[in-house]
C-alpha cells in the first residue's frame, strides 16, 4: 500500500477538502476553506517524491518526467476518489489532492434550489456551472449528470481531466472519457461527440475558443451541454464567452449564445457559523426571452436587474442568497460582508454582529 494513503484517508475522515504536499512543509490540509499545517515533521524532497511517484503508473510517471507536471486520478478502496495535480517547482515536486467521495451528491445536499431541477428538464441547450476554484462546481455537474441519469433514458457523454465521480448504471447510458487517456483534448471529444448519438454532453470545462464554439453549436443542434467556467457572475460569463471571439465575429456569437443559454449557475461556498461545513450560495441566470434579448443586443450591463425581476422563474443574484442564508443563521454576518458583492448592505450587519459578541 503506498505510504500516502494512510496520510489521505486521514485527511478525509478529518473533513478536509484537499491535501498538500510540497518539500520542506508538514502536511497541510484545506478545512472550511482555509489552509491548516498538520503537526507532522516537514516533508524533505525524496520523501515527496516517493510519494507521489508510488501513485503513479509507468505512463503517468513518464507524463510528469516529461511535461514536469501531471494531472491524475486516484482511488483509496474504501476511503474516496482524489484529484491529484503534481508538479516540479524550484523545491522539488510537490502535489495537492482533492477529496471526491464515492457518493454522488444530490442538489439538496448541495443545497441547490429547486430551480435547478426545471433547468435539467431541458432537453438542448447550454447550461454552465460557474465560480472559482473550489467551490462545488464538479459537485454540481455530478449531481447534474446523476438527475438526468436517474430520470430518463438518455445517453450521456462526460468529458472530463481526469474522471471525477465514477457514474453508476441506472436508466441512462453514461460514457465518462478522461483526458489523455480516452481522448486528446475537449474540442477532439466535443467533434467526437456531436457522432455518437448523445443526448447530454458535460464538459468539465470550456478551457478555450475552440471548446467553446464546439458547446455552443452542439447546444444549438438539439443537445442539452453542460460545462463550467472559472468566471463570478452571469454577466461575467456571458462577457468572458463573448469576448473570446474576434470583434468581427462578436455579433454572431451574440445571436447565438442568445439562443441557445438556458442557465448559468454560479457558485461560492461559505463556512457555515457553526463551522461544520459549507454553505452554498447561488446565483442563477434563467435564459428567458428578455436575457435573450439582451445578451444579443450587447446589453449585458442589464442583466443583473433583469435577475432581480426574474424571481418568479428561479433567478436570484448572488447577494440574495448570501442574504438568505444569513436570515437562516446558517452563515454569519461576518462571513456574508466578506462574501457579497454590494458589501454595503452587510456592513451594518456584520457591525451589530460584532457589538453583539462576548468581550
Amino acid at each position: 500500500m503506498p505510504e500516502l494513503d494512510k496520510v489521505l484517508k486521514a485527511a478525509t475522515n478529518a473533513g478536509a477538502s484537499d491535501l498538500h504536499l510540497a518539500p520542506g512543509e508538514p502536511f497541510i490540509i484545506r478545512k472550511l476553506g482555509r489552509l491548516r499545517k498538520i503537526q507532522t515533521p516537514s516533508l524533505t524532497r525524496e520523501i515527496c517524491e516517493q510519494f507521489i511517484y508510488e501513485l503513479l503508473d509507468t505512463e503517468q510517471k513518464e507524463k510528469l518526467d516529461k511535461q514536469l507536471q501531471l494531472d491524475f486520478a486516484y482511488e483509496v478502496t474504501g476511503v474516496a476518489r482524489f484529484r491529484g495535480s503534481a508538479m516540479r517547482h524550484q523545491t522539488g515536486l510537490s502535489a495537492s489532492f482533492r477529496i471526491i467521495p464515492f457518493e454522488i451528491p444530490t442538489f439538496e445536499i448541495l443545497g441547490l434550489p429547486e430551480t435547478v431541477k426545471k433547468i435539467m428538464d431541458n432537453h438542448q441547450g447550454l447550461v454552465l456551472v460557474t465560480g472559482a476554484t473550489g467551490q462545488g462546481k464538479s459537485s454540481t455537474l455530478a449531481a447534474m449528470v446523476d438527475y438526468v441519469n436517474t430520470n430518463r433514458a438518455h445517453h450521456i457523454i462526460t468529458i472530463e481531466d481526469p474522471i471525477e465521480f465514477i457514474h453508476p448504471v441506472k436508466k441512462c447510458s453514461v460514457n465518462q472519457r478522461q483526458l489523455g487517456r480516452d481522448t486528446l483534448s475537449y474540442a477532439n471529444a466535443l467533434r467526437g461527440a456531436l457522432r455518437q448519438d448523445p443526448d447530454v454532453i458535460m464538459v468539465g470545462e470550456l478551457r478555450d475558443l475552440e471548446t467553446i464554439s464546439l458547446a455552443i453549436s452542439a447546444a444549438e443542434t438539439g443537445h442539452l451541454v453542460i460545462g463550467t467556467l472559472a468566471t463570478s457572475s452571469a454577466p461575467k460569463t456571458v462577457d468572458r464567452i463573448i469576448d473570446s471571439y474576434p470583434a468581427a465575429e462578436q455579433g454572431q456569437i451574440r445571436a447565438m449564445l442568445g439562443e441557445s443559454i438556458k442557465a448559468v449557475i454560479t457558485q461560492r461556498l461559505i463556512p457555515r457559523a457553526d463551522l461544520t461545513s459549507m454553505a452554498l450560495a447561488v446565483e442563477i441566470l434563467i435564459g428567458t426571452l428578455p436575457v435573450a434579448n439582451l445578451i444579443k443586443d450587447g446589453k449585458v450591463f442589464q442583466i443583473p436587474s433583469m435577475m432581480q425581476m426574474g424571481k418568479a422563474v428561479g433567478m436570484q443574484i448572488m447577494d440574495e442568497s448570501i442574504m438568505s442564508l444569513l436570515k437562516a443563521q446558517t452563515i454569519s454576518a461576518e462571513e456574508a460582508y466578506h462574501n457579497a458583492d454590494n458589501k454595503a448592505i452587510f456592513k451594518p450587519l456584520m457591525e451589530k454582529e460584532n457589538q453583539s459578541k462576548p468581550r
